[in-house]
Formats: structure tokens, C-alpha cells, sequence
């Protein structure tokens, strides 16, 4: 599949790598080195993934991420030369579909731009395999082929993260997930990541889907486990703290 793709890197030489992967692959690419430019360009051309470096000069990459998030449901890769927990999870918070920390792969780099890519397709040019069944929990309607989320009668926009995870769940409602099988659904075993990652797309998720967030009645946290997803006919946990569980060392 070929596609346009803007690359946001300050560090030239990087940028020229990147570049060539992209272009080996069939895709358009045009390259800037500052986030002002990310975002005048990614105005300008709609592309159809942004490659997005987090250290940039001025307008830095989480500040793009921000002000783009706000516009559009582009796919946004974020690169990152931060390692450290509450940065990694602020990007996602920003909405950043991905990220990977540096230095990486060129070719876990090519992967994760395909995946990306591929939930952004419409569904008319999806394979045949990917028509997965849709899946109904209550009022929560889950269709993986188109990547939509419906909630009663209002559609709801997901980042590619946020989306695995609930699609995942939505497979096997009332199953209890710790965070581990979550991580590893979503992001794999190879990638630097942490289970505070999860707890990210829960609470994000929450703000979307739930009729009071503090109060879920959808993705419940089961104590010393995990979280499950229900149809909501409980009703809100009483016993539940309006936030996330705090993370255990045994997952």
C-alpha cells in the first residue's frame, strides 16, 4: 500500500535514513526538520501517517502531537530519545498511536509504519481476512474490519492503541485481563514499554466510552488482577476508586 507520509525529524541524517526505507517501500514522503513545519505541512497535505521525533527545536513533538490531535485522527509514530516512564506515557496520553524509543530498528520501524498504516485503511480495500466479526458487549459495538467503535448511536474515535485493547476485550467480554496480556497484545514483547502503558489506555478509554468515567460501568478494574470488559448491566462498581488500580510487580 502506498502512502503519503510526513517525517518529523530535526537530526538531518536521520531523516535522510528514514526517508530511504519509505521510499524503498512505495510510499510518498516529504521530510521537515521542525515542529512548526510538522504542523503547517501536515495541514497543508493530510498525509496519511506522521513519523513525529519528540525533540525538535521551538514547537517540540508532544506540543505537534497536541495541537494535531486536536484537528484530525491522524496516525501519529512517535520517536523518542526519552526512556523514561512518564514521557513515554504522555505521548499516548497526547494521542500518539505508537512510539519507539531510540535508537531502534530500521526494520521494527518499517513494521510498526505497515501496522499503523493498515488500521488506518478503509474498509473497502481490506483483505478479506481482515473482515473480522463485529463485536456487540451491551451497547458497545466493536467492527475491527473498519476500526469503529459505537457507543449506543454515537461513534467514538480511538487511537490505534486504544482500539486493540478494547478490541481485544470485546472478543471475550467479562474476561479478567491482567496487565501483562494487554501489553503484550498491544505492543508485543519486544518493545520497550511498561504496564502503566495499559493503565494509559484504560483510562483514556473510560473518557470515551463511559457514561461517568469516575464511576465505570464498561471496563471495570477487578483488584490484584486486571481489568474486564461488561455490557454495563451491573451498573457502576461502589467498591471501585474512580482512577486505575495501582500497578503490582507480579503480572
Amino acid at each position: 500500500m502506498c502512502a503519503h507520509i510526513l517525517v518529523a525529524e530535526d537530526d538531518v541524517r536521520q531523516a535522510m535514513v528514514i526517508r530511504r526505507y519509505l521510499e524503498h517501500d512505495g510510499h510518498s514522503v516529504v521530510v521537515v526538520h521542525d515542529g512548526r513545519a510538522a504542523i503547517d505541512e501536515a495541514r497543508r497535505r493530510r498525509p496519511d501517517l506522521l513519523v513525529l521525533d519528540v525533540m525538535m527545536p521551538g514547537t517540540d513533538g508532544l506540543q505537534v502531537c497536541r495541537v494535531l490531535r486536536r484537528e484530525s485522527d491522524l496516525p501519529v509514530l512517535m520517536l523518542t530519545a526519552r526512556t523514561t516512564e512518564q514521557d513515554l506515557l504522555l505521548g499516548l496520553e497526547l494521542g500518539a498511536d505508537d512510539y519507539m524509543t531510540k535508537p531502534y530498528s530500521a526494520r521494527e520501524l518499517m513494521a510498526r509504519i505497515r501496522t499503523l498504516l493498515r488500521r488506518a485503511r478503509p474498509a473497502e480495500v481490506l483483505e478479506p481476512q481482515a473482515h473480522d466479526p463485529v463485536l456487540r458487549v451491551g451497547a458497545l459495538t466493536v467492527d475491527p474490519a473498519r476500526h469503529v467503535v459505537v457507543v449506543g448511536e454515537r461513534r467514538v474515535e480511538l487511537t490505534a492503541g486504544e482500539f486493540k485493547v478494547l478490541a481485544f476485550m470485546a472478543a471475550a467480554p467479562e474476561r479478567v485481563f491482567t496487565r501483562r496480556q494487554l501489553l503484550t497484545h498491544t505492543r508485543g514483547t519486544n518493545t520497550y514499554v511498561t504496564e502503566r502503558t495499559v493503565d494509559v489506555h484504560i483510562l483514556n478509554l473510560r473518557k470515551k466510552l463511559e457514561p461517568d468515567p469516575a464511576r465505570p460501568v464498561h471496563l471495570v478494574t477487578v483488584f490484584g488482577v486486571g481489568y474486564k470488559l461488561t455490557d454495563g448491566s451491573a451498573g457502576p462498581d461502589t467498591a471501585e476508586a474512580p482512577g486505575v488500580e495501582p500497578p503490582r510487580n507480579n503480572r
